[in-house]
């Protein structure tokens, strides 16, 4: 929201955070239901938000592209590198009533990626368990053991093939 007063760098700092946290709030939710739908089996829908949270990644990315516009514009006001601007130098730059809304936005932005990250951490673990009894039940069906190595019924038994070219010219 647009205060009267900001200036145009404080204004675009806020409309970037409130870019950020709604896309970070799209991305938690499409995770989310990938989850769900992960729990419940339902493949397509895993694969709906599968193409949800890749849009979202692309937009992500587009958002990364304008914090690093920012960062050059707080560099440059700050006579510093971009790399070296953080929050509260970005801060420092603004009314106190502003920075104090960018640094609650901040927070909040921080907050829903951690979610999105131990959620998503959440639905590679799920994933991985449902495809490696995917593979038990393949193998089982196709009679194919199920490593290398040690059964419950004793070592695999070991096939050797050798494969011999008689060629003469």
């Amino acid at each position: 929201m647009t205060q009267p007063g900001q200036t145009p760098f404080e204004r675009d700092v806020l409309a970037h955070l409130d870019a950020q946290i709604e896309s970070a709030r799209r991305l938690l939710g499409s995770i989310l239901a990938q989850g769900a739908a992960i729990r419940s089996r339902d493949v397509e829908v895993v694969l709906a938000r599968l193409a949800d949270i890749k849009t979202e990644m692309d937009l992500r990315g587009r958002l990364e592209s304008e914090r690093t516009d920012l960062l050059v514009r707080a560099g440059a006001m700050l006579a510093v590198p971009a790399a070296a601007v953080t929050l509260e130098a970005m801060t420092g730059l603004m009314a106190e009533p502003t920075a104090e809304r960018a640094r609650q936005r901040s927070a909040e932005l921080r907050g829903l990626l951690d979610e999105v990250s131990r959620e998503h951490g959440i639905n590679r673990a799920l994933m991985r368990q449902e495809l490696a009894f995917l593979d038990h039940l393949t193998r089982l069906l196709g009679r194919e053991p199920e490593q290398a190595g040690y059964r419950p019924s004793g070592p695999a038994p070991h096939t050797q093939s050798h494969h011999v070219l008689n060629l003469q010219a």
